[in-house]
């Protein structure tokens, strides 16, 4: 028999089962069996794959942390092979494959204890089985013993040995006569176990007198817990002779001691300290509050909330974060002097000046007001700390729109936050399979945005819509978003229905301001983005060519050729930019997509369109083989088979393919482009004509086949798959009618 590090209670081993996850193991044996599941192991960065990171328990023992597992994208993951990690065994399947899970505590401080695993035993370290068995028969321990279990018990409290304070000097700085008092009270100390860790933790955060008593403690782990609350309720004590810095100033104080008057943007918890993200009208900061690892600090403080902290201003892992000596809520006049200063600077910074289109574009000048609205919206979303997720939809004008908004974006949040990887945080961009948005990809939007509220405090998003959700097909998705009062703005320079204005906070749209436009989205939010931050400008100046598959306006290309890019290099990023959004359409590809457009020299984005026009021409030539042509009340129809003469499952994407085929054949005669399949078409022709109307005349003519619009801009109609060949003679009748 032994006893548990953390509460003193007789067990097999070292650890009682309530505290296993409190403790972090060395792991010495040989054979994946012998490791127990849910226990936190340190391990060894073996080395990286596609889908996750393998790491080394001991020699020969090797699990693998999934990418599913991680809170963080796999690619901003900091660890290099050969590093220490720590990670959570989530089990060993038969084959001896080990599943791993996230710890997000990474250092030994982090963890209550640490314990090494050899094969079926448990000792601590520098602790040999025959030391570990004469203590397990020791009726009472020395002073020498009890003293030790203090040190053990009491992990990262603040209180404790010298060696334990300065093991928690990255997490909380407790004060030197806290510290001195508490180690005094464990030096001296010749209670049993438990009893020592409620001595300990009565000093917790340096409170010289809490209430509690020796004569009162009870010998259990709820003694534990209750004096830890009451140490933590304890008023802390600001230095009054410390004034006020702004956080932007940080960078150049760390190292010292700071006040920093802000609002609570955000709290999370991690397996040490509490992370409190604190904002003023400079910047943002995290602040580290402990209490012990994983307790939750100042529970009375919530987002929202104006503090005042004092603490001592440091790095970590690069970035800069204050450790917080005193945190107290702010109320009346001192509250109402931080809310005010927040909310004059966001007045100042967030609505641009003006509004400077892209080689000054009349008609975008037109569209100025709703462009400084949708400008001012997303920069009061990076000021206020709240995260930006851009949906658009999975095409190279879709892509271009996306990635300008993210050039622009990017640079804000790096400004304001001191954390290196805020940027992954704070904005998010998703592209969209579907031309609409729909309920499909609204909740998915709806589930993450309420995971990241209740489980890491985060505020909700701002949501901008590029390219989609312009038109009543994306109703049901934006009432979605609406229910929870997040804010929507929607810039789309193609189509829109009236009904969308009263839906979201701002619509940006040339059909319904009767702007005449001959403007791709892309196009229209590069001008956009160059209001959010005029710093990027010159970094967008080919996007709106590059937006365009056909009759380029003058000035885009022009301004294309001033900035360095001439028509070949525009197709080839075009090209490049198409194919790439059809792979793994729905991950970001925000490395690879800034490559492309931003940082190439010419070699990736030559490489990747050869690969486009191979692929497009072997498609072009099979479908061309196969089209069938009709003519129909003087106009002439190519219909095409799209399920037997494509590769549905490859690329090019259906919608691509046919705006290439229809390109290629019109010949200026009215002149239409039919793509059928199982359940779906696609329209193209080359006369105004509305895929609505069709879809609506069609539904007469084939009024059992459900058919329905499913995209205006690709063209895309519905219909009930059992009535294919009644809905391709109703939709060709209704076409010819059009013209």
């Amino acid at each position: 028999m032994g006893s548990c590090i953390i509460c003193g209670v007789d067990v097999d081993g070292r650890i009682c089962d309530p505290h296993q996850e409190d403790v972090v193991f060395d792991f010495r044996g040989d054979a994946p069996d012998q490791l127990v599941d849910n226990r936190f192991y340190r391990g060894v960065v073996d080395g990286y794959a596609e889908f996750g990171v393998f790491v080394d328990l001991a020699p020969g023992v090797t699990g693998l942390l999934h990418r599913s597992e991680l809170d963080r994208r796999l690619d901003s993951l900091d660890w290099e092979p050969g590093d220490d990690v720590f990670v959570q065994v989530k089990g060993v399947r038969d084959n001896g494959n080990i599943d791993l899970a996230w710890s997000i505590r990474q250092a030994d401080r982090e963890f209550r204890g640490v314990l090494v695993q050899d094969g079926d035993t448990e000792y601590q370290p520098g602790e040999d089985d025959e030391s570990e068995q004469a203590e397990s028969e020791e009726t009472e321990p020395t002073d020498s013993d009890a003293s030790d279990a203090a040190v053990e018990a009491d992990g990262e409290d603040g209180s404790g040995t010298e060696a334990d304070a300065e093991a928690t000097a990255d997490v909380d700085e407790a004060d030197e006569d806290a510290s001195e008092t508490a180690e005094t009270d464990a030096d001296e100390s010749t209670t049993e176990p438990a009893a020592v860790d409620e001595v300990a933790a009565e000093t917790d955060d340096g409170d010289e007198a809490d209430g509690s008593s020796d004569d009162d403690a009870q010998e259990t782990v709820a003694a534990d817990v209750e004096a830890d609350e009451d140490a933590e309720e304890s008023e802390d004590a600001l230095d009054e002779d410390r004034e006020r810095v702004g956080i932007g100033t940080l960078d150049d104080a760390v190292g010292d001691a700071a006040r920093i008057d802000g609002e609570v943007v955000s709290v999370r918890q991690t397996g040490g300290p509490t992370v409190f993200e604190v904002r003023d009208e400079t910047g943002v900061v995290d602040v580290a509050a402990f209490v012990e690892p994983g307790v939750r600090a100042y529970p009375d403080v919530e987002v929202g909330d104006a503090v005042r902290i004092d603490g001592d201003v440091e790095s970590h892992r690069g970035d800069v974060q204050v450790e917080s000596e005193a945190l107290v809520l702010l109320e009346g006049e001192e509250a109402e002097a931080v809310r005010r200063r927040l909310a004059e600077a966001l007045t100042a910074e967030a609505r641009p000046e003006g509004l400077q289109p892209l080689a000054g574009d009349e008609a975008v000048a037109e569209l100025a007001d709703g462009l400084l609205d949708a400008a001012e919206a997303i920069r009061r979303a990076v000021l206020e700390s709240r995260p930006i997720v851009v949906r658009h939809p999975a095409t190279a004008d879709g892509y271009v729109a996306g990635a300008a908004v993210e050039r622009a974006v990017l640079p804000l949040i790096r400004e304001e936050h001191a954390k290196s990887d805020a940027e992954y945080h704070y904005f998010t961009r998703r592209p969209l399979d579907d031309p609409v948005y729909g309920m499909n990809a609204a909740t998915n939007d709806a589930t993450r945005m309420l995971q990241d509220r209740d489980r890491h405090d985060e505020q909700l998003p701002l949501f901008l819509l590029v390219g989609t959700g312009s038109t009543v097909e994306s109703a049901d998705g934006i009432d979605l978003l609406s229910v929870y009062g997040v804010d929507a703005v929607v810039v789309d320079a193609e189509v829109a229905d009236p009904e969308t204005r009263t839906a979201v906070d701002t619509l940006v749209s040339p059909e319904i301001d009767g702007v005449d436009a001959d403007l791709s989205t892309g196009a229209l939010v590069a001008s956009l983005a160059s209001a959010v931050n005029d710093a990027v400008r010159e970094d967008l100046q080919h996007l709106p060519a590059v937006s365009y598959w056909a009759d380029t306006p003058d000035r885009y290309v022009q301004l294309a050729r001033d900035a360095g890019y001439d028509a070949e290099r525009v197709a080839e990023l075009r090209e490049a930019i198409a194919l790439e959004a059809y792979y793994q359409s729905y991950q970001d590809k925000r490395e690879l997509v800034a490559d492309l457009l931003f940082e190439d020299g010419g070699n990736l984005a030559a490489h990747v369109s050869e690969q486009f026009r191979e692929k497009l021409e072997t498609e072009i030539q099979t479908a061309t083989e196969n089209v069938v042509t009709e003519a129909v009340d003087g106009v002439e129809f190519a219909v095409l088979d799209t399920d037997g003469y494509t590769h549905r499952y490859d690329f090019p994407p259906t919608p691509l393919l046919l705006d290439d085929l229809h390109r290629r054949n019109a010949n200026g005669e009215a002149y239409a482009t039919v793509g059928i399949g199982t359940d779906e078409l696609y329209v193209r022709t080359n006369a105004d004509v509305s895929v609505r109307a069709v879809a609506e005349r069609a539904a007469e003519l084939a009024p059992n086949a459900d058919v329905a619009t499913a995209g205006l801009r690709e063209g895309k109609i519905e219909f009930l798959s059992g009535e294919r060949d009644a809905v391709e003679d109703a939709v060709v009748a209704a076409v010819a009618e059009s013209f």
